[in-house]
């Protein structure tokens, strides 16, 4: 899934466009075109990843692009031209030019979720062809195929060569047809296993700071662990202890750059055994140590 932690951008912008929301905790954003030709069949402007403070509200009558949102974690909603939907993991919805949009989320459950900004004759085409283009959000049945070409615009619009932006059109395009092919029809009830997943996933993310393995979830949610797996691995295409610890050292990163917590104290709460076994389960999802983290917040 996503990168947790953010990075430095390639070729970054003097300061964040005014529509980029500064309530949030933690981003990964990059930028191709902000300035598109106006005449064009499909640009990808911008896009990346935000995780949402609890306070986190955007409101707007309109905006320059269009757009498109994935939510991966949490839950919230969003109001396209007066009606007001649900947002929760493997929701997708979309806005741009003339559409009055707000979107928040659960100060109890703050989202975390995938955007794209775009521009052209044959990208509206194309939206307009999925259901995103009845002006209501969708439900994808399996979230990590879309997460997959968010991830890989992402690894694209980094490159430093003259294909970037090419790579990233065809990306669009992919991403596009996946939601047309992907999203279940409005007439269509989300499968029971879907929804089974989809509570369990939200258990995980209400309670991931005080559970620790994946038998505690299968007791609290009343199914097996061997279930578990298979609902993850069928709708999320990854582990679910994964998940859960991703999770965990997230909120640990949280504790230790937000509160100014020391690594033991993080340990301790997070109900580790000692900081060593912490530490290692910290390096396995972010890639470095947490010392890494308290030196580079405290310098």
């Amino acid at each position: 899934m996503s990168r947790p932690l953010p990075s430095k951008r390639q070729k970054p912008p003097q300061a964040e466009p005014a529509f980029v929301s500064s309530q949030v905790i933690e981003a990964r954003r990059y930028y191709l075109d902000l300035k598109p030709p106006k005449k064009t069949a499909l640009v990808v402007v911008c896009g990346g990843h935000e995780r949402m403070r609890s306070d986190y509200v955007v409101e707007r009558t309109s905006f320059s692009y269009l757009c498109v949102e994935l939510v991966i974690e949490g839950a919230g909603s969003v109001v396209l031209n007066g009606q007001r939907h649900r947002l929760e993991p493997g929701v997708v919805f979309a806005y741009g030019p003339g559409i009055a949009h707000t979107i928040r989320t659960d100060p109890k459950r703050p989202m975390r979720k995938y955007y794209v900004d775009f521009v052209g004759s044959e990208a509206a085409k194309l939206l307009a062809a999925t259901p995103l283009g009845k002006g209501k959000p969708a439900r994808v049945a399996d979230p990590q195929e879309l997460i997959e070409v968010f991830d890989a615009l992402d690894r694209e619009a980094r490159g430093d060569d003259d294909l970037a932006r090419d790579l990233c059109a065809t990306l669009l395009r992919l991403l596009l047809l996946r939601i047309r092919s992907r999203a279940l029809a409005g007439g269509r009830s989300v499968p029971r296993a879907f929804a089974t997943y989809a509570q369990i996933r939200t258990h995980v993310e209400t309670h991931h700071e005080r559970l620790r393995t994946i038998e505690e979830v299968a007791r609290e949610c009343l199914v097996t662990p061997m279930y578990i797996a298979r609902l993850f691995r069928r709708f999320a295409r990854a582990g679910a202890y994964r998940f859960l610890l991703r999770l965990r050292m997230n909120r640990a990163a949280e504790l230790l750059l937000d509160e100014g917590l020391m690594v033991k104290e993080v340990a301790d709460r997070l109900g580790f055994p000692d900081a060593f076994t912490f530490s290692r389960a910290f390096k396995r999802i972010h890639g470095l140590p947490p010392s890494g983290l308290v030196a580079a917040r405290d310098t």
